[in-house]
């Protein structure tokens, strides 16, 4: 055995060599075996000195040509198509040459043609086979994994993984099958792994295979596929596990070490890859460019996405000190060379935002900074006319005074035929910003979109908290359905629709489908490793004031265009305020709000906003909330918007 173990320690010091060796005895070996076919294993006296002239040569020729076809360097037990190709080159090109070798320069006529052909298809199967051999020695030595998995893609990415599987000593895994949706697919077999079937019989199959976890191997499947795969496996304990989309995998590979847990965000609305950024760097390159409400969700990321553009300067804006000191930090440490400047304001001091405007001087606005909490706003909607209106009013009218280039509204899907004054306080401030957009230089946008996931209060935590304290999880209605995307996918767009052109115009987000939120809850159980019903119980508690059981992106007498980048409509209205409208009916509800009069606002708000239908339930209820619906807010999810 020790002598054993020295003759392995020396070939593999000595490797290079070896596989030399191997290779003269294989070229030896074939040419023997082809003139020996050609004579029917008897060979002719006068044909063995031709036979012995001409080896020299060959062996020569063929060794010397397999150098720049790097047939001395590949690593057998990674044999692939590459090294076939090879092979095939090389015993090719020296086959020629060795042909040119024996009858022009020997001028052996004697020696036999057909045993050149014969000769490299012995040589071709013999270095295959002897590569072919040590990978199956090693995949057939690998030990089982621990896990049983099924694999949901019989495509490039299901092949490359399952390779992997097979060739990695370390991976845990242990594929039992393939399900895949093309029924010409069924029963064929990937590197010896079987097609099993399709969607509708995973149930089955996963019980038949006993698989431990379902692994999905389709990185361009879209998040209806996702979803309809964590439901059809919602009765059974099985884990699900994914591999990063195309738009993480850049160079195509698809290894085991990338596979983890499918988590939440894979089951929404992403915004497409590969969106040209040359608009977004002409827009914000070398500009002055401000962020109202910037501690918040969508107002960080967005910060955070513009500095990547190399603006001239970043103008951080909000009320709340710790929020904005935490992200100057972040952009301090993300984007070192670009100047941020941290502004604490109230976007509703007049004063204040006009000295901002002055030092600061800012080419490109983003007005993210809202009130969005429904319920609430519907408790406290003075309030919400103060931060929502005349906050939007302050620093549109302070960007238009100082002919800033561009004011980007973030509004909300809510303010589409809204119930909520939330929504009718952001549809007050669209309308406001339109009415601006033809009376001055600045050019004013506004974007829509709906429910972004994460975001500081929203649905998701909420739901999660509930999950880790053992449920149950509560939702409002079973038909409630609201639109959700991720946050940097949402900012993304948002800036690609600030550099499209088109003054006053309003452009709203595709986000796919609506998501029933019992669905949502029902898959965060799911992706938590809980059965929902069985070990998480989901109830239901009503509608929250304002509440809606859909939303909308599109109102009454808006026309949707589709406009020059995927995922954004535009959206023309013949909605526009008259003067009066903007001015002295503004100017009531401003001083109805600030007089403390909620009946009052509630009415002037469907003066300004006819498509208003508020919740009589709650209308005109004070500014304090009642306690039991205090409690009843801090205890339910809420799903907003901005």
């Amino acid at each position: 055995m020790t002598l054993l173990r020295q003759t392995v320690r020396l070939a593999e010091r000595h490797r290079r060599a070896v596989v030399v060796l191997i290779h003269v005895a294989l070229v030896a070996l074939s040419n023997y075996a082809a003139i020996a076919l050609r004579f029917d294993g008897a060979i002719p006296a006068k044909n063995w000195d031709p036979w012995l002239e001409v080896l020299p040569g060959l062996l020569a020729i063929r060794l010397l040509t397999f150098v720049p076809f790097g047939l001395y360097q590949g690593v057998w037990r990674y044999t692939s198509l590459w090294d076939l190709r090879n092979i095939v080159a090389g015993v090719g090109l020296s086959s020629v040459l060795a042909y040119a070798y024996a009858h022009a320069v020997l001028g052996q006529t004697a020696y036999p043609r057909s045993v050149f052909a014969i000769d490299a298809i012995l040589l071709i199967c013999c270095m295959s086979a002897i590569r072919l051999i040590r990978r199956v020695c090693r995949e057939l030595s690998q030990p089982r994994g621990e896990r049983r998995v099924l694999i949901y893609g019989a495509g490039d990415a299901g092949e490359m993984i399952v390779r992997d599987m097979k060739s990695s000593k370390a991976c845990a895994y242990e594929p039992v099958g393939f399900i895949d949706d093309d029924p010409r697919k069924v029963g064929q077999r990937i590197h010896g792994v079987p097609v099993l079937g399709s969607r509708r019989e995973l149930p089955a199959i996963l019980r038949a295979t006993a698989a431990n976890e379902v692994l999905l191997a389709i990185p361009s499947a879209g998040p209806e596929t996702r979803r309809d795969v964590v439901r059809e496996l919602a009765p059974l304990a099985t884990r699900i596990t994914t591999l990063p989309t195309l738009h993480d995998i850049l160079d195509g590979r698809v290894t085991a070490d990338r596979i983890r847990s499918l988590a939440l965000e894979d089951l929404l609305v992403r915004a497409p890859v590969g969106l040209d950024t040359r608009p977004l760097r002409a827009l914000l390159a070398g500009k002055r460019v401000m962020v109202t409400g910037a501690g918040g969700t969508i107002g960080s990321e967005l910060s955070q996405q513009i500095c990547a553009f190399g603006p001239a300067r970043v103008i951080v804006l909000d009320r709340y000190e710790n929020a904005l000191f935490h992200l100057q930090q972040r952009l301090a440490e993300r984007c070192p060379g670009v100047p941020v400047h941290a502004v604490i304001a109230d976007v509703t001091d007049a004063h204040r935002i006009e000295e901002v405007f002055e030092e600061e001087a800012p080419e490109i606005v983003f007005h993210a900074a809202a009130h969005k909490h429904v319920p609430l706003m519907e408790a406290h909607p003075c309030e919400a006319v103060k931060n929502n209106v005349v906050g939007s009013r302050t620093v549109a009218s302070a960007a238009a005074r100082h002919r800033a280039d561009r004011f980007i509204l973030v509004s909300t899907d809510k303010a589409v035929n809204p119930t909520s004054v939330m929504g009718a306080t952001k549809r007050v401030a669209e309308l406001l910003v339109r009415h601006l957009a033809h009376r001055h230089r600045t050019q004013f946008v506004t974007v829509r979109f709906g429910n972004v996931l994460g975001s500081n209060g929203s649905v998701v935590p909420m739901f999660l908290d509930q999950i880790r304290r053992g449920g149950p999880v509560t939702v409002t209605h079973p038909d409630v359905e609201r639109y959700f995307m991720l946050i940097p996918e949402a900012v993304q767009l948002v800036l690609h629709a600030a550099a499209l052109d088109g003054d006053g115009c309003a452009y709203v987000l595709d986000m796919g489908a609506q998501i029933k939120l019992v669905d949502l809850a029902r898959d965060i159980i799911r992706l938590s490793g809980f059965s929902p019903e069985r070990d998480i119980p989901i109830t239901f508690t009503g509608l929250r004031p304002g509440e809606k059981l859909s939303e909308e992106l599109v109102g009454s007498g808006e026309d949707v265009q589709p406009s020059a980048v995927e995922k954004i409509l535009r959206l023309e209205s013949s909605d526009v305020w008259s003067d009066r409208e903007a001015t002295w009916e503004m100017q009531k509800l401003e001083r109805l709000a600030s007089a403390g009069d909620r009946s009052g606002v509630i009415r002037q708000l469907r003066v300004l906003v006819p498509t208003f239908v508020p919740d009589q339930a709650h209308a005109g209820r004070g500014d304090r909330l009642p306690a039991a619906a205090a409690l009843a807010t801090s205890a339910l999810p809420v799903a907003q918007s901005v």
